[in-house]
């Protein structure tokens, strides 16, 4: 079975024009697979593969390197928390336990009501804002334990907090769809 409707189909041939090279599409089209399945599966890899022409070795390749692409069902929202040195030293290590503890059993897989997945990240790449949580790829600077309970507290009421910088985050599909270079027609 098909991962992208006939529709999306050709949205992605359409990816494929806006680059010299239809190779360089490869991105917003796992985007565009992500925000359907809410992840990247083989299917979607391979199909992905045969719009650009590559093997499903060669997409796999570039959809394991990045952490945005998720690899296994998700919830509406990825919670990731940077643990590397600048965060891991004002904390992080305490936000990420406490942030498990809230989410319940196995957060790093999907909450069991499929609203969140937790994520420990490597490094989000804002140090002198540490620790840095994000909320589907949107930062939220200094955040202790008590401050992710709250961030989780007000996305499961369905008020999602502003982020340090811009607009608050969509869900993950949406934000997926954005990310593919759409515009956001899912309200």
């Amino acid at each position: 079975m098909a991962v992208l409707s006939s529709e999306l189909r050709a949205e992605a041939e359409r990816m494929k024009m806006r680059y010299p090279d239809a190779r360089s599409a490869l991105m917003p089209m796992l985007y565009l697979v992500q925000s359907e399945q809410g992840h990247v599966s083989r299917e979607g890899m391979t199909e992905v593969g045969e719009l650009l022409g590559l093997t499903t070795a060669e997409v796999e390749a570039v959809a394991s390197f990045y952490t945005m692409l998720r690899h296994q069902p998700t919830g509406r929202y990825v919670i990731s928390v940077c643990t590397n040195l600048s965060c891991a030293l004002l904390g992080a290590r305490h936000v990420y336990e406490r942030a498990s503890e809230v989410l319940g059993p196995s957060p790093e897989g999907m909450t069991e009501d499929g609203m969140f997945t937790l994520h420990e990240e490597e490094c989000l790449g804002a140090c002198d804002e540490a620790p840095v949580v994000q909320v589907n790829f949107m930062n939220y600077d200094r955040v202790d334990p008590e401050g992710v309970v709250r961030l989780i507290e007000a996305i499961r009421s369905g008020d999602v907090p502003p982020p340090s910088r811009g607009a608050a985050p969509s869900d993950f599909k949406q934000t997926s769809r954005r990310l593919a270079g759409l515009e956001d027609s899912r309200g």
